[in-house]
């Protein structure tokens, strides 16, 4: 397939509207240009004409991989495969994106299943061959600094899980800057149900065993999960959904069991299930994709209300960018009943993580930590933590090129900000869409007519996630949009 292009081995199944072929191709120009920024808004516009341009959602996908936006490129991938069950582009974009965050075990995966699907895939082949040694470099040991020590390898015979990949976590809360309120929650609800069962049984208190983690992604979802398992000296096994779900019958019930099954024999154990909405999704539609998925959410239904029955050291967390998508199945008391809201980081946790992440750099002595936070106001954890690293990265590349050691400045850090935007900007839109309001376009009589259409959530849903909500509107209301504007342009430029 040529990139920006479309997608040329599989067939339409819908005819897209002459608008958005048109606004399509101008896309494709952009993105034949290297001109990334541009292409995803252009591919925005053809969605927006036409909902089920698949080719547009994988060109956006690719669009966001190739500029390191990795959880919009997995959103419009995973659509992809919802509206085309058998393509072999779709898992192969997916490979890339995992690779790109050096998930070369999860690459490999997705790749597989882009050659099951088409076997003549030229550049999922290409992709493959180049694994080897990126995985032979992954599992060296110098690996082993990086706090997470490898126990077991996963191991996959004929679609069924013969053995999933464990680790152990050397972070700690006292890693995770900010997020007083959600610490306490989960030292309450979770880290006293593994470290003192007991206490909580004195007190005839029932042993939880599921949570949800929600919020923007990049907010700290996943990493505080390691410090979880940290605190707790318990074993952490990642829930990879392409491992477990299979086209042949019977394994992904089987895959699903395995995991939980090698969590029993591992207690204390955390079993981690990112993106569950894409796993418990609305057991909705048809077709054969739907029917696996369902299959998948009704094992995981099955293996949560044993643990439910016999609590045993294992605790499920589940973590999602939207919770509203989850099946309504794993949102009941004694499932993953409790939720806990990450937002976007405050004024005060931005400046711990600049803090936090720049503690091992040489720093001058009068870096300013407070203008930093105001020019990363609406960033997320994520985004500090890949400025900093930027950061660190132009002053080396300099010394390289000069000869020269010097201190890093907080110019430094600035011109780097000053080239790139906020993750969490286009989510919020994204998000509105979804949660509050979206208008659509419609040709009625050959006139086009704008549609307002309420967001997908229920009055419960509404309800139960009221923190995400009023955070979205607070984050899109125009003066708050405006100061966040101002805020960031006044610590740019000025102070």
């Amino acid at each position: 397939m040529a990139a920006g292009k479309g997608k040329a081995d599989i067939k339409q199944v819908n005819v897209p509207t002459p608008e958005a072929k048109e606004v399509y191709d101008q896309a494709g120009k952009f993105f034949e240009e290297n001109k990334f920024d541009e292409a995803i808004e252009a591919y925005g516009r053809a969605i927006d004409a036409y909902a089920e341009y698949s080719s547009a959602y994988f060109n956006r996908a690719l669009s966001y991989a190739l500029i390191g936006q990795y959880d919009k490129a997995t959103n419009d991938a995973m659509k992809v495969m919802e509206l085309e069950p058998d393509a072999a582009d779709a898992p192969y974009v997916m490979g890339i994106i995992s690779e790109y965050q050096h998930d070369f075990e999860g690459a490999k995966e997705w790749y597989t299943k882009s050659l099951k699907n088409n076997p003549g895939y030229s550049q999922a082949k290409q992709r493959m061959d180049g694994l080897a040694d990126k995985m032979k470099a992954e599992a060296s040991p110098a690996k082993a600094k990086a706090g997470q020590a490898a126990s077991t390898e996963t191991v996959i015979e004929e679609g069924q899980i013969k053995q999933v990949k464990m680790f152990t976590s050397n972070t700690t809360l006292n890693d995770v800057v900010g997020m007083k309120d959600q610490k306490e929650l989960i030292h309450d609800n979770i880290i006293l149900a593994l470290n003192k069962p007991e206490l909580l049984r004195a007190y005839g208190k029932k042993l939880g065993l599921g949570v949800v983690f929600y919020g923007p992604p990049g907010c700290g979802k996943t990493y505080i999960v390691k410090a979880i398992a940290g605190e707790t000296k318990a074993h952490f096994i990642p829930m990879n959904i392409n491992q477990i779900v299979d086209m042949w019958s019977g394994n992904t019930e089987k895959n699903m069991h395995a995991i939980f099954e090698q969590a029993r024999k591992a207690v204390p154990c955390i079993v981690f299930a990112d993106e569950i909405d894409a796993l418990g999704s609305k057991r909705e539609g048809e077709g054969s994709q739907q029917n696996t998925m369902r299959l998948a959410v009704n094992q995981f239904l099955q293996e949560l209300d044993g643990l439910e029955e016999r609590p045993e050291g294992i605790f499920v967390i589940g973590a999602t960018n939207q919770p509203w998508d989850m099946d309504p199945a794993l949102k009941r008391p004694g499932r993953f009943g409790d939720s806990v809201y990450f937002p976007a980081p405050d004024y005060g946790t931005r400046i711990a993580a600049f803090k936090y992440n720049t503690k091992k750099m040489p720093l001058a002595k009068r870096t300013s930590y407070g203008r930093l936070a105001r020019a990363t106001m609406g960033f997320s954890q994520a985004d500090i933590f890949d400025i900093c690293d930027k950061t660190a990265l132009k002053v080396a590349v300099e010394e390289d090129k000069t000869g020269r050691k010097r201190q890093i400045r907080t110019g430094d850090f600035i011109a780097i900000i000053k080239k790139r935007s906020s993750s969490l900007d286009e989510w919020y839109g994204m998000m509105k869409k979804e949660v509050i309001s979206k208008t659509e376009t419609q040709i009625v009589d050959g006139k086009k007519t704008q549609v307002e259409k309420e967001g997908k959530l229920t009055p419960e849903e509404k309800q139960r996630y009221k923190p995400m909500v009023k955070d979205i509107k607070r984050n899109l209301n125009p003066f708050n949009m405006f100061m966040k504007k101002f805020m960031r342009a006044f610590a740019l430029y000025l102070f």
